[in-house]
């Protein structure tokens, strides 16, 4: 467009020249839209009224589409139905068995553990129930498929020692001390006392007269305390066992020296029982049979001081 401003010179208003301008943008199309700056600046003052409408939305309605933006942005991996299994697995109940040990006072102690827990396992929850803290004297023992008796593996799962049958075990006293006198827990003394009165029992430690009636003596005198005249009256030593083979007379000997050790303690009898049950020949010896190179049947000792062979009856 072009202006004259001579006298004869025509000029044009703007008013007028607008709608021509929109006449040709028409006629060109699209491009020749885009090209026009006026154009532009309607599109530039369109956009931040656009950003401005989206911030005065509804904060509720955001909040909405960020949420479902969120959970749509969950990786393939973890689908609704994997995390409902995961707190299953958390929460499943683990197998146990049932396991059932006799104690030396011949009393019963049941408890479960896991099936694949190891030896120490068990082994600590028994020391627990009996209150007892020098353990390394003690141990789990069970019995084979052909009844021979064997030690229960700490280090190892329970279920491999087992093979068959019910969880059984015996608690008893695995090392025996040479001087039980370093013993320094009483329980420790008293569960000592309890296996080394089973093993003159059953013969495992052979003793001769006088020592039975010593022993059996210190045993009452720990277990029924003083010689009460009007209490103990007859034979009231005969509900109790001191030998494989016991005998009134023996009964009577364990009576007399009973009644000589007025004031004495439960604590103080146990050791006197130890320091003289030290003095056997099979104390602490552990004994199994065998064969020697001919053929005839022996007894392997297994002690502190190392290994020991009886070829015929064992010594007292």
């Amino acid at each position: 467009m072009t202006t004259e401003t001579g006298p004869g010179s025509e000029v044009k208003n703007p008013q007028e020249e607008a709608p021509q301008q929109q006449l040709e943008a028409a006629a060109h199309g699209p491009t020749a839209a885009a090209a026009n700056p006026a154009g532009r600046d309607a599109e530039a003052n369109e956009k931040p009224r656009a950003q401005s409408d989206v911030r005065n939305m509804d904060p509720g309605s955001e909040m909405e589409e960020k949420d479902y933006s969120e959970t749509d942005g969950l990786s393939d991996k973890t689908t609704p139905s994997k995390t409902q299994k995961s707190p299953q697995k958390s929460t499943k109940k683990m197998k146990s068995a049932l396991c059932r040990v006799t104690l030396l006072d011949a009393s019963e102690y049941e408890c479960e553990v896991e099936k694949h827990a190891r030896g120490q396992v068990l082994f600590d929850m028994v020391c627990e129930h009996l209150n007892l803290l020098e353990k390394d004297y003690f141990g789990l023992t069970f019995c084979d498929s052909d009844s021979q008796k064997n030690w229960l593996d700490p280090s190892k799962e329970i279920k491999k020692q087992i093979r068959s049958g019910p969880w059984n075990f015996a608690f008893t006293v695995k090392f025996y001390p040479p001087d039980p006198a370093q013993l320094t827990e009483d329980i420790t003394r008293y569960y000592l006392c309890l296996q080394l009165r089973a093993d003159i029992i059953t013969g495992r430690l052979p003793c001769s007269f006088v020592t039975h009636a010593l022993l059996g003596s210190y045993a009452v005198q720990a277990e029924l305390g003083d010689y009460d005249a009007e209490e103990h009256v007859g034979n009231y030593v005969s509900e109790l066992r001191f030998a494989p083979n016991q005998t009134r007379e023996l009964e009577e000997r364990i009576m007399e020296l009973h009644k000589t050790y007025r004031g004495m303690t439960p604590g103080e009898a146990e050791i006197h029982f130890l320091e003289n049950a030290k003095k056997l020949s099979m104390y602490g010896v552990d004994l199994h049979h065998a064969k020697d190179s001919e053929g005839i049947d022996i007894m392997l000792g297994v002690c502190a001081n190392g290994l020991l062979i009886y070829s015929s009856s064992l010594p007292k």
